[in-house]
């Protein structure tokens, strides 16, 4: 049993300026974990940092607790003008992920946000509520064990049926979304190469769902996409960030290659990214342990 007082001496590390941000990830993911109310509290604190990637991957655990006792910290995240777009969508994708019917007047406020990844988050988090409280629960044969911005698509669509889908804009970005991830549930060559060319959709917000989602299958055949994005200096800091942490999670040695070159990027959310990434890639290589088994998965 853990004590509050370990809660608190991990999230010291977490909140502490001063140590690497690869030791301040593994507080982060560790408090996440533990779970409860002294671990959301410690969590919490990290929102006065000035790392935007942090300061995500804080609201991106706070979703995945699915604790009610952290809505208000996401609502005044997500309301907050002054935090950067990618830890307002997280706040709002945390939100949705919590799933309660509390949270549908903030989402409703920011569906219409002037920040265009704000707004299609919150839309996206909007439906995922809606439809839960419809009474209809996850199909959940994900082997990641994520709480996902949506449900996979319903039925047993064939990887042609869920492609088409996915990659049409005229459809719903919480319907794309869905047969986003049955087509990661399936984890073939010919799923995995489908979800890649997401990668070149007009949204950054779903351009930055697509890099998340290769890393969690962390297969090879990725890679290619994978740097394309992380490569184009005229990309989205958020994709960058994502593509970095996928290549991070597959964790070849062509992927410590790419990571390498970006780890002094000029944005520094890409430069952290890179950053996490190789730690992870060092994990991923150690037999000491699985850096995915003690964080989870980084992320959206």
């Amino acid at each position: 049993m853990v004590t509050q007082e370990q809660v608190k001496s991990i999230g010291a590390v977490l909140n502490n300026k001063e140590r690497p941000l690869k030791e301040r990830f593994r507080a982060l993911f560790t408090l996440k974990n533990l779970g409860g109310a002294d671990a959301i509290e410690e969590i919490s604190r990290g929102f006065t940092d000035d790392s935007a990637l942090l300061k995500h991957e804080l609201a991106y655990c706070l979703g995945q607790m699915q604790d009610k006792k952290a809505i208000k910290i996401l609502t005044n995240v997500l309301a907050d003008a002054g935090q950067e777009p990618m830890v307002r969508h997280e706040a709002g994708e945390a939100l949705g992920a919590i799933g309660d019917p509390e949270v549908i007047p903030i989402l409703e406020k920011f569906k219409g946000d002037s920040v265009i990844e704000v707004a299609e988050t919150c839309t996206i988090a909007l439906e995922r509520v809606h439809w839960l409280q419809s009474g209809q629960k996850v199909d959940d044969n994900n082997p990641y064990a994520s709480v996902d911005p949506s449900p996979p698509a319903p039925g047993n669509k064939n990887v042609d049926d869920l492609k088409a889908i996915y990659l049409d804009v005229n459809q719903s970005l919480f319907e794309r979304y869905r047969a986003m991830f049955s087509l990661r549930n399936l984890r073939t060559t010919e799923s995995i190469l489908a979800i890649a060319e997401g990668l070149r959709d007009p949204s950054a917000l779903f351009r930055h769902e697509v890099a998340f989602v290769l890393g969690q299958i962390q297969e090879p055949c990725s890679i290619p996409y994978l740097r394309h994005n992380l490569e184009d200096g005229n990309e989205n800091e958020m994709v960058r960030h994502e593509c970095a942490e996928a290549l991070g999670a597959i964790a070849t040695e062509e992927c410590i290659n790419i990571l390498g070159r970006y780890a002094d990027d000029e944005k520094r959310v890409v430069k952290e990214s890179c950053e996490i990434a190789l730690d992870m890639c060092e994990y991923e290589n150690s037999p000491e342990f699985q850096y995915a088994d003690s964080l989870n998965k980084l992320s959206t």
